[in-house]
C-alpha cells in the first residue's frame, strides 16, 4: 500500500500546482487506512534520535548568553587598558554596538536560513564571533573593540532565530516544547558562565582578553559539530528534496515514524513554493495575524521590563549591602531555576498557560516593586520587598515569557515564511531591547521608580489580556495541525 502512496506522492511532485488539490484529497483520504497499518508510529520517537542534534544547536544560545555577559564585569578593566576610562559614551557603545550587530544580524537571519539551510546558517553565526572574538582579544584600541564587538553581534543575531526554527522542524511533537526551553536553559548558562570566567579579572592583568578567548572554543565546536547534524526536514522538503526529508526524518525519529512524518509534511508545504516571501506578504493578507502575533509578543517580552530590571539589580543589591558577585549569582540562580521548571512543565502544562501565568507573577513582581518605592515603606521593608520583587520578577520571566515566545514563534508560522517571519520577529526585539536599554535611565530620573515600575505593571497585565484572546495552544500538535488551524484559506 505504501509503494501506491509512494508513487502518488512521487507524481505529485511533478504535476503542476493546479492539479495538486484533487491528489492531495487522494492522499488524505488514505492517510486513515495508512495510519491504521503502522500502529508502531502512534507511539513517540525516542528523545535518544533528536538529542545529539539539538544539543549543538543550543550552543549558539549559549554563546548568545555568554556575549550578552562578558564585558559587564570586567568593563573597567577593559576602559583602562583602551584608555577610555570615565568615558561613559565609549563603555556604552561597547555595549551597544553589539545590540547594533545583533540588530543587523537577525535582519539577514531569515534570507541565511532560507538560502543556505538551517545547518549551515549556524556555522555563518559562529564564524563572525570567532573573528569578533579574536579582534576584541588582541586589539589595543577602542575602535578594535568596537569592530568586534560589532562582528559578535552580527552572530548573535543570526544566532536565535536560526536555533527556534531548528528545534521546532527537528523535534518531536510531543518534545518540541521541552526541547525549546533548552535554549533559554543554555542562554543562562552562557551568562553565568561569562560571570564566572571574569572572576579572576581584578587579580589577572589582561584577564578580560582571555574571557573573549574562552568563546571562541565553543564557536568552532558549533561550527564543526553542524557536519554531522540533521538538516531540517522541513527545509529540504520546501526546496523540493523530499529523498534527503525523508533521510533526515530517519536519522531524527526512526525509521517506522518516517511515513507519517511526510504524510504530514504534505499536508500543507509545497515542495515547488520555495518563492521569494516579501515583506509586504508578512504584515497583510493572510500571514497578517500570525506575524502581529509574534512580534507583538516580543514587543511585550521586552516592553514588560526585564532589561530595565537586570541593568538596574546591581543599584539595588548594592542598597541592600549584598556584594555584586552575591547579586549576579542570585539572578543567575533565579533564572536557571525558572528555566529548568518551564522545561519540565513546557509539554505537560501548555505554552499558553505558562505565559499567562508568567506574566501575572510578573506584574504581580512589580507591583512589589512599586510598593518598595513608595515613601510610607520602612526603609528595611522597602529593601526587602525591593530584592524580594527583583528576584520574583526574574524567575516569573525565565517560567514562560524568557522562553515561550522563541519556541511559539516558530511553530506557528507557516513552513514557507517561517524564517523570514522569525527574522521580522526578532528584528522588532533588538529595535525595543536597544531603546528600553538607551531611555531606561533616563525616564527613571524623569518619572521615578514608582510610576516607572507601575507602567511596566500594566504592560505585563496587558500582555496577560493579549495572551489569553490572541495565543493559540500548540501543546502535542504537529507544525502542519497548528498551520491548518491558524491560516486561513487562500
Amino acid at each position: 500500500m505504501w509503494g501506491r502512496h509512494r508513487e502518488a506522492f512521487s507524481m505529485y511532485k511533478r504535476m503542476p500546482s493546479r492539479d495538486h488539490s484533487t491528489l492531495v484529497d487522494d492522499v488524505e483520504e488514505n492517510s486513515a487506512l495508512l495510519q491504521n497499518s503502522m500502529d508502531v508510529e502512534t507511539t513517540n520517537p525516542s528523545w535518544l534520535l533528536s538529542f545529539p542534534h539539538v544539543v549543538v544547536a543550543t550552543i549558539s544560545s549559549l554563546l548568545f548568553g555568554y556575549h550578552l555577559g562578558v564585558v559587564n564585569e570586567p568593563l573597567e578593566s577593559i576602559s583602562m587598558d583602551l584608555g577610555f576610562r570615565g568615558n561613559t559614551l565609549a563603555e556604552g557603545l561597547v555595549v551597544s554596538t553589539c545590540l547594533g550587530g545583533a540588530f543587523i544580524g537577525s535582519l539577514f537571519s531569515g534570507w541565511i536560513a532560507d538560502s543556505a539551510g538551517r545547518r549551515r546558517a549556524f556555522q555563518l553565526c559562529a564564524l563572525p564571533m570567532i573573528i569578533g572574538a579574536a579582534t576584541s582579544a588582541t586589539t589595543r584600541t577602542l575602535a578594535g573593540l568596537l569592530i568586534g564587538r560589532f562582528l559578535v553581534g552580527t552572530g548573535m543575531g543570526i544566532g536565535p532565530p536560526v536555533a527556534s526554527l531548528y528545534l521546532a522542524e527537528v523535534s518531536p511533537a510531543s518534545l518540541r516544547g521541552t526541547y525549546g526551553s533548552f535554549i533559554q536553559i543554555a542562554t543562562c548558562l552562557g551568562l553565568m558562565g561569562a560571570l564566572f570566567i571574569g572572576i579572576p579579572f581584578r587579580e589577572i592583568a589582561g584577564w578580560w582578553r582571555i574571557c573573549f578567548w574562552v568563546s571562541t572554543v565553543p564557536a568552532g565546536i558549533l561550527a564543526f559539530a553542524m557536519i554531522f547534524c540533521a538538516e531540517s526536514p522541513h527545509w529540504l522538503y520546501k526546496k523540493g528534496r523530499s529523498a534527503e526529508a525523508e533521510a533526515e526524518f530517519e536519522r531524527l525519529l526512526g525509521g517506522s515514524h518516517v511515513k507519517y512524518a511526510m504524510l504530514e509534511l504534505s499536508k500543507l508545504d509545497r515542495g515547488d513554493e520555495a518563492d521569494t516571501v516579501k515583506l509586504s506578504e508578512l504584515l497583510r493578507g493572510r500571514h497578517f495575524r500570525v506575524v502581529y502575533i509574534g512580534s507583538t509578543l516580543f514587543a511585550l517580552q521586552q516592553l514588560s521590563g526585564i532589561n530595565a530590571v537586570f541593568y538596574f539589580s546591581s543599584s539595588v543589591f548594592k542598597s541592600a549591602r549584598v556584594p555584586s558577585d552575591v547579586a549576579n549569582a542570585l539572578i543567575g540562580v533565579a533564572n536557571l531555576t525558572g528555566s529548568i521548571v518551564a522545561m519540565l512543565l513546557m509539554d505537560k502544562l501548555g505554552r499558553k498557560l505558562l505565559l499567562l501565568w508568567s506574566f501575572f507573577g510578573m506584574t504581580m513582581s512589580m507591583v512589589l516593586q512599586v510598593a518598595a518605592a513608595n515613601s510610607y515603606v520602612s526603609g528595611s521593608g522597602s529593601l526587602y520587598l525591593s530584592v524580594g520583587g527583583m528576584l520574583m520578577f526574574v524567575l516569573t520571566f525565565a517560567l514562560g515569557a524568557g522562553p515561550v515566545p522563541g519556541l511559539l514563534l516558530p511553530e506557528i508560522f507557516p513552513n514557507r515564511i517561517r524564517a523570514k517571519a522569525m527574522a521580522f520577529c526578532m528584528s522588532v526585539h533588538w529595535v525595543i531591547n536597544f531603546f528600553v536599554g538607551l531611555l531606561f535611565l533616563r525616564l527613571l530620573e524623569q518619572l521615578g521608580p514608582q510610576l516607572l515600575y507601575s507602567i511596566f505593571a500594566s504592560v505585563c497585565m496587558m500582555a496577560v489580556i493579549f495572551v489569553k484572546k490572541n495565543v493559540m495552544e500548540t501543546k502535542g500538535k504537529s507544525l502542519q495541525e497548528i498551520e491548518i488551524a491558524l491560516l486561513p484559506p487562500e
